[in-house]
């Protein structure tokens, strides 16, 4: 091939690729003129992220759009490089410490702040709120010790594991769709069937139900005892998602009560709704994280 051919080529995909950068900035810039501060036009299953929560640490898409739809079950504290998904700390340094518990203080503080909103109201059990209005979430006492008294697990006391905080992320309108006993499929861990059984004779079932264990044979052997606080789920009445002014997300704190310390722990959390896909690959329905405690 001539160079004088090469270049026509060349000078043709940047012509074309130029094209589409600029058709994808017009098309972004309409749709941001078109939005609903309040309200999507597409939403639940028919959104760009569909009617799956998912479940994602950290996205890195090579386009805004993708970043911004994708975004998952995340988990709190995070962190200081943004690409990582490792937790690691000594319990014997105190500013590796702080540097987790700051972390938490500074992701609860709107959960403080709530009661401000006149949008707030306390919904009793599976209650509802009433129209634009979101149910309050209190961190109240059902969260110790993963609470600032406690300094979220990581001081290490009594060799003592750390707190680490999960929320879904918010799709405007998806409304989840429960297990009951005889709903529950197989593929779920029976530790969690049969909890859902018991949860279910007392009518506490309508939550999204979280399950985390250790990813590998090594990890299940490392992780140590599981606690969730206040309870092992997302309770009902916080969805839909209805963008509601001072709106916060419900929490499950996660109690690693004893892990093996010095040993990296593969971690997967997942949630378990009807309507919530699993797929590994796409960490879609999961969260993956490593904790390391020396």
């Amino acid at each position: 091939m001539d160079i004088s051919r090469l270049r026509k080529i060349l000078f043709f995909y940047a012509i074309f690729y130029a094209t589409l950068i600029a058709l994808f900035g017009v098309m972004l810039a309409v749709c941001c003129q078109t939005l609903d501060d309040n309200k999507p036009k597409r939403h639940g299953v028919d959104s760009l992220i569909g009617g799956n929560p998912g479940s994602a640490i950290h996205i890195d898409f090579s386009t805004t759009l993708k970043k911004h739809c994708f975004l998952g079950l995340a988990f709190r504290p995070m962190p200081p490089d943004s690409k990582s998904t490792l937790i690691w700390y000594n319990t014997k340094e105190p500013k590796d410490v702080q540097y987790w518990i700051e972390e938490l203080d500074s992701f609860l503080e709107k959960y403080h702040s709530q009661n401000s909103f006149e949008t707030v109201q306390n919904c009793n059990r599976n209650k509802q709120p009433d129209e634009n209005k979101f149910c309050a979430f209190q961190l109240t006492p059902d969260f110790a010790p993963c609470t600032k008294d406690y300094r979220y697990g990581f001081d290490g006391k009594e060799r003592g594991g750390p707190c680490i905080f999960l929320k879904l992320n918010k799709i405007f309108g998806w409304q989840p769709e429960f297990y009951t006993n005889a709903t529950a499929p197989s593929e779920m861990p029976k530790h969690l069937r049969d909890h859902i059984a018991k949860e279910e004779l007392q009518e506490r079932h309508q939550i999204i139900w979280v399950d985390c264990m250790g990813e590998n044979p090594t990890d299940v052997e490392n992780i140590g005892p599981i606690n969730y606080h206040p309870q092992r789920g997302f309770k009902g009445k916080y969805f839909p998602f209805h963008n509601v002014k001072g709106y916060v997300s419900p929490l499950v704190a996660v109690h690693f009560e004893r892990p093996q310390r010095g040993v990296l722990i593969n971690i997967e959390c997942k949630a378990w709704a009807r309507n919530i896909i699993h797929d590994r690959v796409d960490r879609r329905g999961s969260v993956h994280f490593e904790l390391m405690v020396d």
